[in-house]
């Protein structure tokens, strides 16, 4: 999916690799990690299936840079990805597979792993203060609020999943106390 976000940014506007790193760790990474490594190493794939167009663009006393654009056809795939229908996407969720096997754990480690996903969950408000601040600075930008829209609902998803993840995880770490409480005594 880190070939559609990069197709996705770049259907906003022409970008260097660097301003869809940058944009990329101001937005995407929220909910979709990727190093630059793996920005650079798609945008040379993309450019090899026809996807995007890239222009050297030679700059007086700095750096020749090399500046990214989406084609018809990259274009094409980018609509065909939203329109996919993603429940048959594979659902894969390594806390909940760790959590399963949690059982071979000693108590004080299995509070420990969920106090650790409540304190993660915590700790993230802030970001979504900047994610919301970079959301309206873009949107003021491109002049399309409608589009905007659609980044808040992302936030908005961040939010309620850190919400129920720390709600779940201080369920888990009441039912364990209580276990632990009954089968001690």
């Amino acid at each position: 999916m880190l070939k559609q976000g990069i197709l996705g940014l770049l259907n906003y506007g022409d970008m260097t690799g660097y301003e869809i790193k940058t944009i990329f760790q101001q937005s995407l990474n929220y909910f979709w990690t990727a190093q630059t490594s793996q920005i650079y190493r798609e945008l040379q794939s993309l450019e090899k299936v026809g996807w995007v167009t890239s222009t050297h663009v030679t700059q007086k006393g700095k750096p020749d840079k090399k500046v990214f654009s989406i084609t018809k056809d990259g274009k094409e795939e980018l609509q065909r990805w939203l329109r996919e229908d993603l429940q048959s996407s594979v659902l894969r969720i390594p806390l909940l597979m760790q959590t399963f096997f949690r059982g071979e754990c000693s108590y004080e480690e299995n509070l420990a792993f969920f106090r650790r996903i409540a304190d993660n969950a915590s700790s993230f408000p802030g970001g979504r203060e900047l994610a919301v601040s970079a959301v309206n600075a873009y949107a003021d930008q491109m002049g399309d609020p409608e589009k905007a829209l659609f980044w808040k609902f992302t936030i908005e998803y961040g939010k309620m999943h850190d919400e129920m993840l720390k709600a779940w995880s201080e369920k888990c770490i009441k039912e364990l106390e209580e276990q632990h409480e009954c089968t001690s005594h």
